[in-house]
């Protein structure tokens, strides 16, 4: 028997079943050991160093303790007993770096006495699995070394600045070498925005028509000066950068509209034609495949990647048939093989015609980091159109599929041939000619824009020639005229895709990086995402504010640039690793003083960040302080009064030193009762909390850790619009409807965070606009509460993955409050951490639940012996009470 080892169980059936009965094919799930994780996984053995913390001996060359987590001790075992059986072991995991050290991992703790074998290949499919049986190699130790610097370095970096953090911002922080310079770039892109001077400017737009159809022109030039436009200013001042062009305003492009309206017949002074092309884009690689995903398709970039391993791994195309659809989704080569150049000429010609075909093209990457050993992501075979496999995919799969069968065959198509057409009229006016330009396009041959996903449209012109006149009673006809206002715009927030294609053209991490980097920051609330925007919150802007600050070199845009270069020259044998990693913790040559005694020179010297926004008219500063549980604002020394509440809903850009004002009027206003509430005689206050504005009943007893009664106001509320009445009618929230007929518990009433709501026995449903929270009745609140749970806290079943093999139990894929977790009715296991749920197998699910009694078991042992304790507790305490007894009797 042969044994292969693959990472993934969907990825071991599709390779099984091509290499039939001789061959047995298992899943690692994964890597099988990393750096620990945890306190509790650091060895005995190593316990008492001080470098243990980190997992790495960095008084050593660099030596990292790895350690198999608790959820694959299992998997290893039964791969030992499976590897004792074989008389080959072939490592059959993904051909880039990551890939290559599981396959190291895995001979390191196997320990095989058996030959072994390394085969990789790009795509699953008959064919390449063949010749990859076909061309073994050995483990490529240099591409394990760079795979394990860069490791190692993520873990200095990460477990050196982030204790940084935790003590001068805020505990559970965490620093990153690819994520905190993601951060600062979003950071950054809002401090721009804030700093941008929005400036006015005025053109006119004229329509005109000629057989019927219309089209517009716009000024461009009046005299010899040219019309100032967004690009002229300069975006910090709002000045004009140059004197040579002319800005009008609103009286100027008014007057002159009127002028050149009334001025006619004007002239076509200038008809201009020219053939162009459009040449199509190169096949996709990871970046561009998560940017044309986001923009197109509305996918996040884990998302992309998620679907993109499904068609990768195989999918099944009936009677049990699995095959890989696409090539590798993790690369950053755009070129194409041989195979699939020829098969995009054949499907190219018999699907569009020969003149749709001009020979293969053939990309280069510009990216001197690219590794070109891979191939740009492509349809395994292109002749699977999309509309083949459109039964077997989900509506998802699909989608993406033919985005890259479409951006692939595209690639190799000929080029779109357009006429553009450019026309310049002459309108007569007192202070000089007035020139207005219209622009025209036209596809004369489509080429690739037959598959291509392109926003190109026809603008066609009417035929024009020079010394036409524009009139009343003319061929060419003048319907109007008009001025319009424009403002310069800020840079744009980034996107999901925008911050992906940032990333890439700064060399900062890999393909495998981009989508856990934009799902982390957002995870760990340093980034929020509103609409399609990324903004940085409070806590990402002190956190960047700090790393620029004192560590500026870590998160510098070219650092992670040059590690990239280094460990490129690790992969290729040029650079020694502990070289390269003492350079950059200890201090030397590229990496400047070193990680390690930069912290211990700056932490002295780091203070706990305030984010100013300004200066009140007294010079008093305004800043953003990071309290424990939400940021506030602060002026001048602080004390009580000197703060104030920053809603969550105010972006670092919107906080100018006038709506800091505003917070501080409100905040003034919030100390003025409404009135007194006639049960208890306390006074009542409308206050803005981080989540919005509420009331509340009585005021903090100082040293008191009881609150007083609080009733959230719905989102938007102005606390001037306020009243008495209103107040007490929230502070009566909660309602309390009656009791459940069936678990006889109390069914309440209330508004909270996310709006109105109904409750019982802890089981919330939400309030629709249909209802009104303060006049909903039980009978309503029972049919809410029987309705399936939907959002937060509730389970929600993600998909079936199918029977148990042994007790044949259903078992469902779910996400539930503590995340997603499998079940089969009677036993419950939560996935491990960062295993992706929309790859996880029935397999998969098995091993884990198999897992489960026992942990369960233990549990229950555990209660076993505190109950124990707890008994003995009870006995020794009642034997003192007895002896008390007799002695105070005796006395």
């Amino acid at each position: 028997m042969k044994l292969v080892i693959v990472e993934s169980p969907a990825k071991a059936t599709t390779i099984g079943r091509f290499l039939g009965r001789d061959y047995t094919v298992v899943a690692s799930y994964g890597h099988i050991r990393d750096l620990p994780g945890s306190a509790a996984e650091i060895p005995k053995a190593v316990k008492g160093e001080p470098w243990a913390r980190l997992g790495v001996d960095v008084e050593h060359g660099f030596a990292p303790v790895y350690v198999v987590q608790a959820q694959n001790k299992k998997r290893i075992s039964e791969l030992k007993k499976l590897v004792k059986e074989a008389d080959e072991l072939i490592l059959a995991t993904d051909e880039d770096r990551e890939g290559e050290s599981i396959s190291w991992h895995l001979l390191e703790t196997l320990k095989p006495k058996t030959p072994v074998k390394r085969i990789a290949f790009h795509e699953i499919t008959q064919s390449a699995i063949e010749e990859a049986m076909s061309t073994p190699r050995e483990v490529d130790d240099a591409l394990v070394r760079a795979q394990e610097s860069r490791r190692i370095l993520d873990r200095l970096f990460g477990y050196s600045l982030s204790p940084v953090l935790w003590k001068k911002v805020r505990p559970k922080l965490s620093a990153g070498r690819v994520q905190s310079v993601a951060v600062r770039l979003v950071v950054e892109r809002e401090e721009a925005r804030r700093a941008f001077h929005i400036s006015a400017y005025w053109d006119i737009e004229a329509t005109l028509s000629a057989a019927g159809k219309s089209f517009t022109a716009t000024l461009i030039s009046l005299g010899d000066q040219r019309i100032a436009t967004g690009k002229d200013f300069d975006s910090k001042t709002g000045a004009l950068k140059s004197e040579k062009v002319l800005l009008l305003d609103e009286t100027a492009a008014k007057a002159l509209s009127n002028e050149i309206s009334a001025n006619t017949p004007w002239r076509v002074a200038r008809v201009e034609q020219k053939s162009t092309r459009l040449r199509p884009s190169a096949p996709f690689i990871t970046s561009t495949l998560q940017q044309a995903a986001s923009s197109l398709l509305g996918f996040s970039p884990r998302q992309t990647m998620q679907i993109a391993q499904r068609l990768y791994e195989g999918v099944d195309l009936g009677g049990g048939a699995r095959e890989g659809l696409i090539t590798y989704m993790r690369t950053d080569s755009v070129i194409l093989s041989e195979k699939a150049l020829q098969e995009a000429e054949k499907v190219i010609r018999d699907g569009f015609g020969d003149s749709y075909y001009r020979g293969p093209r053939r990309y280069s990457t510009k990216s001197k980091l690219a590794q070109e050993a891979h191939e740009a992501i492509r349809p395994t075979h292109l002749a699977r159109r999309p509309e083949a496999v459109a039964g077997f995919l989900s509506a998802e799969e699909l989608k993406l599929y033919r985005l890259i069968w479409n951006r692939t065959l595209a690639s190799q198509m000929a080029d779109a041939e357009l006429q553009k057409t450019t026309a310049d009229f002459c309108a007569p006016s007192t202070q000089g000619d007035a020139t207005l330009r219209s622009n025209g396009s036209v596809v004369t041959f489509p080429g690739f824009l037959r598959v291509a996903d392109s926003e190109q449209k026809d603008t066609e012109l009417p035929v024009l020639h020079e010394g036409d006149e524009v009139g009343a009673g003319k061929a060419l006809a003048l319907e109007g005229a008009e001025a319009g206002r424009h403002e310069t715009k800020p840079p744009a927030r980034y996107t999901e895709a925008t911050l992906v294609r940032r990333l890439e053209e700064e060399g900062i991490g890999r393909p495998s990086t981009y989508a856990p980097t934009i799902s982390v920051i957002q995870q760990r609330g340093y980034v929020e995402k509103r609409g399609k925007a990324l903004l940085p919150t409070f806590v990402g802007i002190a956190v960047t504010s700090l790393l620029r600050g004192h560590f500026s070199e870590y998160v510098d845009l070219k650092f992670t640039a040059r590690m990239e270069d280094a460990l490129d020259a690790i992969a290729n044998g040029k650079q020694d690793w502990v070289d390269f990693l003492s350079a950059f913790y200890r201090g030397k040559g590229d990496f400047g003083q070193g990680l390690e005694p930069q912290i211990d020179q700056e932490m002295d010297k780091i203070e706990f960040p305030a984010i100013h926004v300004g200066d009140d008219e007294q010079g008093n500063p305004l800043v953003v302080r990071l309290g424990k549980t939400a940021p506030f604002i602060q002026r001048g020394e602080g004390g009580t009064s000197n703060t104030a509440t920053l809603p969550n809903d105010v972006t670092y850009e919107e906080l100018t030193v006038e709506k800091v004002e505003e917070l501080f009027a409100v905040r003034a206003k919030s100390n003025e009762a409404l009135g007194v509430d006639p049960e208890t005689g306390k006074k009542i206050y409308a206050l803005l909390g981080p989540y919005g504005p509420y009331v509340q009943l009585g005021e903090v007893e100082e040293g008191s850790k009881k609150k007083p009664k609080r009733a959230s106001l719905p989102k938007g509320t102005p606390l001037e619009s306020v009243t008495l009445e209103l107040a007490l009618k929230h502070l009566s929230l909660p309602r309390e409807l009656g009791v459940h007929p069936e678990s006889e518990k109390k069914i309440r009433a209330a508004i909270g965070r996310f709006g109105p709501y109904v409750v019982c026995d802890g089981d919330f449903r939400s309030i629709g606009k249909e209802d009104d929270v303060f006049t909903i009745t039980l009978e309503r609140a029972l049919e809410l509460l029987a309705q399936p749970k939907r959002g937060r806290g509730g389970k929600k079943l993600l998909r079936s993955l199918g029977k148990h093999p042994e007790s044949e139990a259903e078992i469902g894929l779910y996400d539930g409050r503590y995340g997603p977790y499998v079940t089969d009715g009677s036993v419950n296991a939560s996935l491990p951490k960062d295993t992706d749920p929309d790859t996880f197998t029935l397999e998969a699910a098995v091993t884990l639940l198999a897992n489960a009694p026992a942990k369960k078991k233990r549990a229950a042992k555990k209660k076993a012996t505190t109950k124990k304790k707890t008994t003995a507790k009870k006995k020794t305490t009642a034997k003192k009470k007895t002896a008390a007894k007799k002695k105070a009797a005796t006395e």
